[in-house]
């Protein structure tokens, strides 16, 4: 019987996609690579702020309202290719690689990502994982397929106490599909 791991995505499979890994003895966590290039746009190269100078300020407000600035600070998902197994009681959690503010200018809005166990092999997308990024830096950030963007951890967690009365439904659907905040 499996306990924890990692598995390829169908759609992924056969096209050179590693299973995360630890890189040391006494590492956390597992590393996830990228399963295509893509690129991370730089924030302040999105005509939202080209368009902003000193004569616009007193319009900001208007300016905040505009299609271009609700997308402004949208992330990008980046496809891992990789589904994760756990046991009743477990969760992934997903989190950046700590040098990627530093070199890379890029950083995950949540701060953290949170798998849950009925994630896997969902209907909506089999349960792939995705990291978030924006870019806060000056120039695009170009990533390379197996390029390493974050770890995760197989974590446990607690129940508080009269939770077995809550209503839950079963997940129907693949990555933010438990809700819309």
């Amino acid at each position: 019987m499996k306990t924890r791991g990692f598995e390829v995505v169908s759609k992924y499979e056969g096209q050179g996609i590693n299973l995360p890994k630890r890189s040391t003895t006494q590492a956390a966590g597992y590393d996830f690579e990228a399963a295509e290039d893509i690129t991370l746009p730089s924030l302040l190269q999105a005509p939202f702020f080209k368009e902003l100078n000193i004569f616009s300020l007193g319009k900001i407000d208007s300016l905040l309202d505009s299609p271009a600035a609700k997308d402004l600070l949208k992330p990008v998902l980046i496809p891992t290719g990789i589904k994760a197994y756990m046991g009743e009681g477990e969760y992934l959690q997903l989190v950046a690689r700590s040098s990627a503010p530093i070199k890379k200018r890029i950083t995950m809005p949540n701060g953290v990502g949170v798998v849950d166990a009925d994630y896997y092999n969902n209907t909506g997308n089999e349960g792939e994982i995705f990291f978030q990024y924006l870019n806060f830096g000056t120039q695009d950030v170009q990533i390379k397929k197996g390029e390493r963007i974050g770890q995760g951890l197989f974590l446990p967690f607690l129940l508080a106490d009269g939770d077995e009365l809550d209503t839950k439904t079963t997940r129907a659907g693949g990555f933010g599909s438990t809700g819309d905040h």
